[in-house]
C-alpha cells in the first residue's frame, strides 16, 4: 500500500479522490468505484501500488500509436481495477476484479525494475495500458519520472477520465497517449458508467500539455455506428488538431456485450471516409489487418508512405519524416 495523491480529507473520516472524474467520496473503510483506492482511518490509500498484474513486450502499432515511432517495442504494465464498467472490455477480468473480489493479486515490483527490465529488453517506451493507468498513478507516475531520467519514452493507453489535476501531474512525463473517444454521453452513461465531457477536457488538455495524442473509437453496431455520431467526432478531433490520427475499429462481442456482431467492414470505411472528408490527415480502420485501412498515405498527394498488416509494418516508403513524392512533412514523433 502507498498514500494516495490527489485527494482531499473531510469530515467524519471521509475523503474526496481527485484522481479522476467520478470524484469519489469515500467513508472509512470503503473503496472508490475505481476498488483499488481504500480509506483507511481517513487517509486513502492506493492499493496496487507496485502490484504488476501484466507486464509483456508489445509493438508500439498494438496500443494503437501509428505515429510514435513506428515498429519501436513498448514494455507494457498493469494493475487490476478501472474506474469505468464497460459492458464490452476485454480486459475485464483485470479490470473489473478487484469489484468482484477482495483481494489485490499482482507480481511486486519497483520503478526501478519496471525501468530496467525495459532497457534490458531494449524498448523505446514503457506504455501503462490494458486496465485504467490513471488508476495506479502512483506508480505509473514514479515509473515514468524514472524511465524519463533514463531516456526512455512513457505511453498512456487511457480512457480520458480522469482529472485535470492528475493530467497536469503526469503530462510532464508523458511523451504519448491513445485515449478513447467511445460514444456519446448517452453511451457513456449506460454502457461504461461515466460521462462524455471531462474525457473531451483530458483530450484537450493533453494536446495543450504538449503530448502526442491519437484517438481511438471502438465502433459497436447499433450503440454509436451512425453517421451522425462519426462526423461529430470527426470534427471534434478536427477542431484540436487536423493531424490528431483517429482509430476506428472493429467492435467483436465480448464480457457482457455479447448481443451484437462484430463491426462490418464497410462500417469501418465509412467512417473513415468521414474523418478524410472533414479534413483529418491521418484516419485508420483498426481490428481488420490486410484491408488497406491500416496504411499511412500522404495527406497531400496520397502516395503509401507505411504500408501495415496488424502490427507489423511490411513497407516504409519515407525519409526523414517526408513524404519521397511531394516533399510534405508527415505529422508525428519519431517517424521514419
Amino acid at each position: 500500500m502507498k498514500e494516495a495523491i490527489l485527494y482531499e480529507k473531510k469530515e467524519g473520516g471521509k475523503v474526496k479522490c481527485r484522481l479522476c472524474a467520478q470524484y469519489c467520496a469515500i467513508s472509512p473503510g470503503k473503496r472508490g468505484i475505481c476498488a483499488v483506492r481504500e480509506n483507511r482511518d481517513g487517509t486513502l490509500y492506493s492499493l496496487v501500488y507496485g502490484k504488476v498484474i501484466a507486464r509483456h513486450i508489445d509493438p508500439i502499432e498494438k496500443k494503437p500509436l501509428f505515429h510514435f515511432h513506428p515498429e519501436s517495442r513498448s514494455y507494457s504494465i498493469a494493475t487490476v481495477g478501472c474506474n469505468l464498467r464497460c459492458l464490452h472490455c476485454q480486459n475485464y477480468d483485470i479490470s473489473q476484479y478487484p469489484k468482484q473480489h477482495p483481494d489485490i493479486p499482482g507480481e511486486d515490483m519497483t520503478p526501478e525494475q519496471v525501468v530496467r527490465e525495459a532497457e534490458l529488453a531494449g524498448c523505446k517506451s514503457i506504455s501503462y495500458t490494458y486496465t485504467e493507468p490513471t488508476i495506479f498513478m502512483e506508480f505509473a507516475y514514479d515509473c515514468a519520472r524514472l524511465a524519463h531520467e533514463k531516456g526512455i519514452k512513457n505511453v498512456f493507453v487511457s480512457n480520458g477520465f480522469s482529472s485535470p489535476d492528475a493530467t497536469k501531474l503526469i503530462a510532464p512525463y508523458l511523451d504519448a497517449n491513445n485515449i478513447d473517444l467511445k460514444g456519446d454521453d448517452d453511451f457513456y452513461k449506460k454502457v461504461a458508467g461515466a460521462r462524455l465531457q471531462p474525457v473531451l477536457d483530458t483530450i484537450k488538455l493533453m494536446k495543450e500539455l504538449g503530448v502526442w495524442v491519437e484517438i481511438t473509437t471502438l465502433i459497436i453496431p447499433d450503440y454509436n455506428d451512425s453517421e451522425e455520431f462519426l462526423e461529430w467526432v470527426a470534427e471534434f478531433i478536427k477542431s484540436i488538431d487536423i493531424a490528431m490520427p483517429w482509430h476506428v475499429t472493429q467492435f467483436y462481442p465480448t464480457y457482457k456485450l455479447l448481443d451484437k456482431p462484430r463491426t462490418p467492414l464497410k462500417t469501418l470505411r465509412t467512417a473513415r471516409e468521414i474523418g478524410l472528408k472533414t479534413g483529418l490527415k491521418y484516419v485508420y480502420e483498426g481490428n481488420v489487418p490486410g484491408e488497406g485501412g491500416e496504411n499511412t498515405y500522404c495527406p497531400s498527394c496520397g502516395e503509401l508512405l507505411i504500408e501495415r498488416f496488424g502490427f507489423s509494418l511490411t513497407t516504409i516508403k519515407m525519409k526523414n519524416s517526408n513524404c519521397p513524392k511531394c516533399g510534405a512533412q508527415i505529422d508525428g514523433i519519431g517517424m521514419p
